[in-house]
């Protein structure tokens, strides 16, 4: 049986949960005949797209989907692009707080997703769930995150197909939050994913 690799992160920035792990972390074990490998991979710069990758290297997924928060987003977001460039707004968990800086000093300025995102966020939509193709990923981890794994990808060879996806906000963060903020219960961002996931299953 295939596997499909999907990625979630620890909280960070002062939050107790993050719902892209949770997300993650509530799949079912067999999407579209693929087995699912979940793994919790911390907010670090250094550490976050080594973990992605060492776990690829255990698994061989055919497909690999991480899974991010977005705060401030209303919709579900499967990422068209992922660029070579830091610049946090806060440091990660390890304290880190690269600013204008190159990810990867010999890599090209971006690499785009090789995973179907606008077939995908059409299934998400067709499901119910609000979803739309997003073409930024920002600058914090989730970007460094989603390049560094198409990167590595690519300079393997691998036949792996990887992408990215970010998630609002629970509305559990959101009611503690000062200002109005767009929220998603997480059992409809796991009805996204899934849907997702089948998606990128039947495509090619």
């Amino acid at each position: 049986m295939e596997k499909i690799l999907v990625t979630g992160f620890e909280p960070f920035g002062g939050e107790k949960t993050n719902p892209s792990w949770e997300v993650v972390n509530a799949l079912p074990r067999v999407i579209a005949g693929h087995a699912v490998v979940r793994e919790c991979i911390p907010v670090s710069f250094r550490r976050g797209p080594a973990a992605v990758l060492e776990a690829i290297q255990r698994e061989n997924p055919s497909i690999v989907l991480c899974v991010g928060q977005a705060g401030g987003r209303a919709k579900v977001t499967p990422e068209f692009v992922g660029i070579n460039y830091a610049d946090a707004r806060i440091p990660d968990n390890d304290g880190e707080q690269p600013q204008a800086t190159r990810l990867l000093a010999d890599a090209p300025d971006a690499r785009f997703s090789t995973l179907p995102v606008r077939a995908m966020a059409q299934a998400m939509i067709d499901a119910g769930v609000p979803a739309a193709v997003s073409y930024s990923a920002g600058t914090y981890v989730c970007n460094a995150v989603l390049f560094s794994v198409l990167d590595a990808l690519a300079a393997s060879q691998s036949t792996a197909r990887a992408g990215f996806v970010h998630v609002p906000n629970s509305p559990e963060q959101a009611c503690h939050l000062a200002k109005a903020t767009p929220s998603m219960p997480v059992a409809l961002m796991l009805q996204g994913i899934v849907s997702g996931l089948e998606c990128a299953c039947s495509w090619g």
